[in-house]
């Protein structure tokens, strides 16, 4: 599956007292989470209602570059 491949990354977020899940390749494409694995797990079901979305609204849905040369 395509949506598995992106790359997430994964902070601390003082304000909200969560961990953020952050694909990057994909605008808007967040999830939070008590722990990293709770965002993580979180992000998955995102990233599949980000695509989704896309493919329903004829938007170009990026390919998974893998790990980023900036961030």
């Amino acid at each position: 599956m395509m949506d598995n491949k992106y790359e997430i990354i994964i902070y601390w977020s003082e304000a909200d007292q969560c961990f953020l899940a952050e694909v990057p390749e994909l605008p808007g494409c967040m999830a939070d989470g008590l722990t990293q694995e709770k965002a993580v797990e979180n992000v998955k079901i995102i990233i599949a209602e980000w695509v989704e979305t896309a493919k329903k609204m004829g938007r170009e849905i990026p390919k998974p570059k893998g790990r980023l040369i900036y961030a």
